[in-house]
């Protein structure tokens, strides 16, 4: 019989507003239970400073010199997290916590992805078994470090009995898709980055109002797409972006091209823009794997105007729906999967393959501390 952990998954996604937790039980390798999960929302200070470090950060020579704001904002979200373990009552040693950290750049061909969280402090703050770092060794072996995530949709697909071939597609900061084609026990599937999620319009609203995000799409739709800036974006896209390119960080793409529309004009350019970007890549890789639905997850699928433009750009007979309708919380799906891989680190299994991040050969995720 395989040996289950309870593993608490922590994840602080790229919009930087706040770390989702769920605490599962799991074998690590074809089942787990969910037993708790929860938001929480970073305060303004945190949120404030995460977006301005992130906007500063452009190369691994700005890691050096922004290195004093780095370990001063790590303190303060390594404590954050900290508190948040405290919510669930783990049991001490026996449990596992799987932590991400907040991203703060990523950059595959420099083998660099850096993740806020001192893990060595969390672990003196909870007195459990901190699981971390978990893009690094995939890094090093080839892979783009991104994304981890499709071992778990593949996990989930296989649980809940869902038709085979079906399409994940997470709409977080970044956009990424997985393919399943079997079930739990084949490394059938395929993943990749798709380009920009939520990131742009998320980014055009922080600058231009007080919200954090655009509310189910709420000011796209009430402004009006700029023709010739939509135009022009796309133009910027394909001359700039590596085609080749698999995992993105938001740093790559941004919004000046909106400069001097009304914050509505701008959602709604960026949106489309978005969608387009996200819809084209899909309907390519739907011609290849020939899936027929798409189950989407993350902040972005409650985004109705986003969903209705990417729709548009699909094959008639793909089918959107959200991973909500199989009892499975879409916000929380990614600290699942770090609390998953927790355990799988801990029985030294893989978490990342050649046809999901492009490494050279199954890798082991995170550091054990």
């Amino acid at each position: 019989m395989q040996e289950k952990y309870n593993s608490l998954g922590l994840m602080s996604g790229t919009s930087g507003d706040g770390v989702d937790a769920s605490l599962i039980n799991s074998n690590g390798i074809d089942q787990f239970e969910l037993t708790k999960e929860k938001y929480f929302e970073y305060d303004t200070d945190i949120y404030r400073a995460i977006h301005d470090l992130k906007e500063k950060i452009h190369s691994p020579e700005d890691l050096k010199k922004f290195s004093k704001d780095i370990l001063d904002l790590e303190r303060k979200i390594t404590i954050f997290h900290a508190k948040v373990t405290k919510e669930f009552n783990l049991k001490g040693r026996e449990d596992l916590i799987g932590f991400h950290g907040q991203t703060i750049y990523h950059n595959a061909k420099e083998k660099v992805s850096k993740q806020l969280g001192d893990s060595v402090l969390l672990k003196q703050l909870t007195q459990n078994k901190i699981v971390h770092n978990f893009r690094n060794n995939d890094l090093i072996n080839g892979g783009e470090g991104a994304p981890l995530s499709p071992l778990f949709h593949q996990l989930i697909v296989t649980q809940k009995k869902i038709e085979l071939p079906v399409c994940i597609l997470n709409i977080g900061g970044i956009s990424n898709l997985t393919v399943v084609k079997e079930p739990i026990d084949s490394s059938e599937f395929f993943s990749q980055d798709i380009g920009p999620g939520n990131c742009l319009i998320d980014s055009w609203v922080r600058k231009n109002s007080n919200k954090k995000f655009d509310i189910n799409g709420n000011l796209a739709q009430s402004g009006k797409k700029n023709e010739i800036i939509f135009e022009q974006a796309q133009e910027l896209y394909n001359n700039r972006v590596n085609k080749n390119k698999l995992s993105f960080d938001t740093g790559d793409f941004d919004i000046s091209f909106c400069r001097g529309l009304s914050i509505e004009d701008g959602a709604a350019t960026l949106t489309d823009f978005t969608a387009s970007l996200i819809g084209d890549s899909i309907y390519l890789i739907s011609k290849k794997y020939n899936f027929k639905k798409i189950i989407l997850c993350g902040g972005g699928r409650k985004n109705k105007i986003l969903l209705e433009l990417i729709k548009k750009r699909l094959p008639t007979v793909v089918k959107l729906e959200t991973i909500d309708n199989y009892g499975i919380n879409g916000d929380f799906v990614e600290s699942q999967a770090f609390a998953f891989f927790a355990i799988r680190t801990i029985k030294s299994l893989p978490i990342s393959f050649p046809n999901t991040t492009k490494c050279f050969k199954p890798c082991i995720g995170g550091e054990i501390i």
